[in-house]
């Protein structure tokens, strides 16, 4: 299944993508937000996939949305908790990193962890809203996300994929310079509003096959400037897994964004940054093409 949360004039629903359609899920027995939805369990995903199942052998009397008549938000348009992040995920993108900043290429011995806040969450078509004010040093950073389903603490990694309800794109925008300034801590340069598109919907798991072998790129303007694939993690998503519920309880509706590839603009040679009048894309194979304008924050204030 491919699980949307959508607007609707004044309503908001839960979806599923059928063809150029979306099936709405209240109508189906089932809770009508996708943290409710996730914690729901099996038995509610159960009836999830009965009523698209009937919907695209057409044995449903659902009419079906028309995706123009809706917007599409965030799949988990306001997340319980910060976004969970892995930073310095991929070799080659510490090595472009030290050799941009003239430091030592060092790959790390254990998963580096931080949050992004719930404030910086957007949907596939929102902009994302530069604010030159604060900085003029925006980056993009093509993610792959999971989503929890199953709760836990101190899940071994090879029950791990266990607890992962599904997959969506995520760019983990990022404003360099803020990033750096206070004590090396990623926090604050990665969380200012508007820094977290996620979507364009939530693909289940079973629709994965191999989670470590997905082409994951970023088009800025329609050029590429990453193109790599999840096989080159350093710590693959069951050990990410692992290391983060060690001691600490991991719950539905959780998502945690798994760490980009190299490409990344302030390590291009000259260094390549957003501005108002781009248009960011984040694609992973399998799941979908994550898009979003940048506009000026204070235009026409």
């Amino acid at each position: 299944m491919r699980l949307v949360t959508f607007s609707r004039g004044a309503s908001r629903g839960l979806g599923a993508v059928i063809g150029d359609g979306i099936l709405e899920l209240g109508s189906a027995d089932v809770p009508n937000d996708m943290i409710a939805f996730l914690e729901g369990g099996e038995a509610v995903w159960a009836r999830a996939r009965a009523a698209v199942k009937k919907a695209e052998g057409g044995q449903s009397k659902a009419k079906l949305l028309a995706r123009s008549d809706v917007t599409l938000l965030a799949p988990i348009p306001r997340p319980r908790k910060n976004v969970f992040a892995l930073g310095l995920n991929y070799s080659e993108h510490v090595a472009e990193g030290a050799r941009a900043r003239g430091l030592e290429v060092k790959l790390p011995e254990y998963p580096v962890f931080f949050t992004k806040a719930v404030t910086a969450v957007i949907g596939p078509e929102d902009p994302i809203p530069f604010d030159g004010r604060l900085s003029d040093k925006w980056d993009w950073e093509a993610e792959l996300a999971l989503v929890i389903g199953k709760g836990g603490r101190d899940i071994p990694k090879e029950r791990a994929l266990e607890h992962v309800f599904g997959y969506t794109c995520l760019n983990d925008v990022s404003v360099r310079d803020v990033q750096r300034k206070h004590g090396g801590q990623f926090f604050r340069g990665k969380s200012v509003d508007g820094t977290c598109p996620i979507g364009p919907w939530i693909v289940t798991r079973d629709e994965v096959m191999n989670v470590q072998n997905l082409r994951i790129m970023t088009r800025v303007n329609g050029v590429t400037k990453q193109d790599s694939n999840t096989s080159f993690m350093i710590f693959d998503v069951a050990t990410t897994i692992e290391s983060l519920s060690a001691g600490m309880t991991l719950e539905p509706g959780d998502i945690i964004a798994t760490g980009t590839p190299d490409g990344v603009g302030f390590a291009r040679t000259p260094p390549e940054l957003l501005k108002p009048g781009d248009v960011v894309e984040v694609e992973v194979e399998g799941i979908g093409v994550l898009r979003n304008d940048v506009i000026d924050r204070w235009a026409g204030r």
